[in-house]
């Protein structure tokens, strides 16, 4: 066996994660290890506490990110705020709030489904009418953006109703901070979970994590322990609150990334990356329409950081992929579950989100298409229209 080093071929990364890692995180990826107890590492955490806030939009104590991916971060706000027998109601709109419901059973919740159809968003008159046919509901668990389907879900009046029947509500922001407005305390959310590899453009690893006071006091009220070592948010508290007791060793060098990634969303400014986020998917969509594909996703309720278009018909969705990967450098994803074979899955989101990765990635699926004996117009013009227009 031949001990190689490492030869990474880049991507452009322009599927629904990870998103591509701008030079000055990876640049933080290397700096010196120090301890997790060192003096200059908890100045970090401190910064990466106060950094969090703002791109959350709260002033929540407890905002942290949790040691692992955003499916740590789920994990750590169901076993932390659901406990055995309690009723929780999941918005089922895709694949991640099915993967919210399978967690609440493994911890014995009693699992209420308000499905949704997908390309759909929940309508908060259905909420309501759960809730009143649940009224013992002590959680409602929803995705903010459904990566798997490229919906928005509209959340206003969604905290101010969980709260008027003494419910928590739980909101997946895994594919939107850092790229659209999240806006934690405004809205009610209580316990709010996300990503790093996503519009944050910082490597998988970390789950951003934050709750509430009101959340903190239904977990001081548990009946049972918590059924998790490594996920117990009161251990979690110890160590980055003021104590610093120590729990597990946290991954310094991802934090170093953390810390980097966030410093350049605020250096952009938050209302500023939100309008590139916007304006840059606007022209992708404009180009693909140019093109003659369908968005599955009607206008209002349109993600802006992951964009889903029906595979044409006749075209092998897999083949195209394979030939922009293989002969362009360009990764976009497929569908997953029943949208397999049937959709593309184009990633928009922070680092990524520039009006030059779209122009290349839409002349390169002109090329991919004319690989499988389909010819279409070009998408670019109408992109850049479009993208002018919105910088006008």
């Amino acid at each position: 066996m031949k001990l190689e080093p490492l030869d990474i071929q880049p991507r452009l990364l322009l599927g629904p994660g990870p998103s591509p890692v701008p030079y000055p995180v990876r640049r933080a990826l290397a700096e010196p290890v120090v301890g997790h107890m060192d003096p200059q590492f908890l100045a970090i955490v401190d910064h990466i506490q106060t950094m969090l806030r703002k791109v959350f939009g709260t002033a929540n104590r407890l905002t942290l990110p949790v040691s692992g991916t955003g499916s740590a971060g789920m994990e750590t706000a169901i076993v932390n705020f659901v406990e055995p027998g309690d009723t929780v109601i999941v918005v089922v709109a895709g694949v991640f709030g099915g993967r919210m419901v399978e967690a609440v059973e493994k911890v014995g919740g009693r699992v209420v489904c308000l499905e949704v159809p997908v390309g759909a968003a929940a309508t908060l008159e259905t909420l309501r009418q759960l809730l009143d046919d649940h009224p013992a509901t002590r959680l409602v668990a929803v995705v903010m953006a459904e990566t798997s389907t490229g919906v928005l879900q509209p959340l206003a009046g969604w905290g101010e109703l969980v709260h008027s029947r003494d419910a928590l509500l739980l909101v997946d922001t895994v594919t939107a901070l850092g790229g659209m407005p999240v806006n934690v305390d405004d809205n009610g959310f209580d316990v709010v979970f996300s990503g790093t590899q996503k519009c944050l453009s910082a490597p998988p690893g970390l789950s951003p994590f934050t709750a509430s006071d009101r959340a903190l006091t239904h977990l001081d009220a548990r009946k049972v322990p918590i059924p998790s070592w490594y996920l117990d948010l009161n251990a979690f508290r110890q160590y980055w609150g003021q104590n610093r007791v120590y729990h597990h060793t946290a991954p310094i060098s991802m934090l170093y990334g953390l810390y980097e990634a966030l410093r350049l969303v605020l250096l952009e400014g938050v209302e500023s990356r939100y309008a590139r986020h916007r304006q840059v998917a606007q022209a992708l969509w404009a180009g693909l329409e140019a093109m003659d594909m369908e968005l599955m996703v009607d206008t209002a309720i349109r993600l802006p950081s992951v964009t889903t278009v029906k595979v044409p018909h006749g075209v092998d969705e897999m083949r195209l992929r394979q030939y922009l990967l293989k002969h362009e450098g360009i990764e976009i994803a497929g569908g997953l579950q029943s949208l397999s074979g049937k959709i593309w899955r184009i990633g928009v989101m922070g680092h990524g989100a520039r009006l030059s990765n779209m122009i290349e990635l839409l002349a390169a699926l002109g090329r991919g298409l004319r690989d499988q004996g389909r010819h279409v117009a070009s998408g670019v013009e109408a992109a850049e229209a479009v993208y002018n227009r919105g910088n006008k």
